[in-house]
């Protein structure tokens, strides 16, 4: 392969990592189907590329759906709730559309769709691909394409609270709504910490029966705010927390001996805290930098 076509798919690695991490709430399954693709285009022929981002999309669509297919089982048999693997994007600088589409609410809903249905929700309304050139990418009619995204977005409908706001691109206030609950929470401040949460608010808490969390979500302010108080006091000898942005929205991630233990994400809007997600899943952290390479401010203990 010369370096002309190295270097094409280089200049089309991000956009693929993207796609693929919406496709399957993975980093690491990202990686796998960003590499794969990569060996199929060294394999491919000249003749079978005549438009190399509609080649490259187009394989890494199939393989995500089929690894979304073939994952199905072990989701479904998953101890706990599933949140996907947190990702750090203080360096990213998205669309509204991109950004939302990273969240950890937005990417638990669309696990209620089937992989294909998933594909064509993410290539049409998020990578702006048409009707016809979403069914040439996942090998569908174009009529079967328009009912497949029909059936997604009733499907999140259905999913979604009819109450629940829109993502806000609202920085500088979830910041400090941030700041504050991990204030609240550090400080053991009960009715401080219940002030900022949403009366509709839950914890998500997801430690794959790996590391101990909590196996049904967390509802109420009052519950939550005890709930969360209590991870704090548990975990707080020897944890170093650091703020930054995951998923596109304001988080904390805690370090003990150098490696990251947690991953702490909270969404917000109209200034209180509507969800927190937790995950202490080891197999889901292991992407993440290393205290040592994290350069975000350190929040006191």
């Amino acid at each position: 392969m010369d370096a002309l076509t190295a270097n094409t798919f280089t200049e089309h690695r991000q956009y693929l990592f993207a796609l693929a991490y919406r496709m399957t709430g993975s980093a690491a399954d990202a990686e796998d189907l960003v590499q794969e693709t990569w060996l199929r285009w060294q394999r491919a022929g000249q003749e079978e590329i005549r438009v190399p981002r509609a080649f490259l999309t187009t394989v890494i669509t199939r393989l995500a759906i089929q690894h979304l297919e073939s994952a199905r089982v072990r989701r479904e048999e998953y101890v706990g709730p599933w949140l996907p693997e947190p990702m750090v994007t203080a360096e990213q600088r998205d669309s509204a559309e991109l950004s939302e589409s990273l969240t950890m609410a937005f990417l638990v809903l669309l696990e209620s769709l089937s992989p294909v249905e998933r594909a064509v929700f993410l290539l049409h309304e998020i990578f702006d691909y048409s009707h016809a050139e979403t069914a040439l990418l996942v090998g569908k009619t174009e009529t079967a394409c328009r009912q497949l995204l029909s059936r997604a977005k009733r499907a999140l409908r259905d999913r979604k609270s009819e109450r629940r706001p829109k993502y806000e691109a609202r920085p500088a206030a979830a910041k400090q709504l941030s700041d504050a609950l991990s204030h609240a929470m550090q400080g053991g401040d009960l009715a401080s910490l219940m002030t900022l949460l949403d009366e509709q608010v839950i914890v998500y808490s997801d430690g794959g029966g790996l590391r101990r969390a909590a196996i049904n979500p967390i509802r109420g302010p009052e519950r939550a705010a005890r709930f969360l108080i209590g991870v704090a006091r548990k975990t707080s000898d020897g944890l170093n927390r650091y703020a930054t942005e995951i998923n596109a929205q304001c988080g904390l991630l805690g370090f003990r001996k150098g490696e990251v233990e947690s991953a702490l994400v909270i969404d917000t809007a109209e200034g209180r805290v509507r969800a927190v997600y937790i995950v202490v899943n080891p197999e889901k952290l292991r992407h993440l930098p290393e205290e040592r390479n994290f350069h975000d401010p350190r929040i006191p203990s």
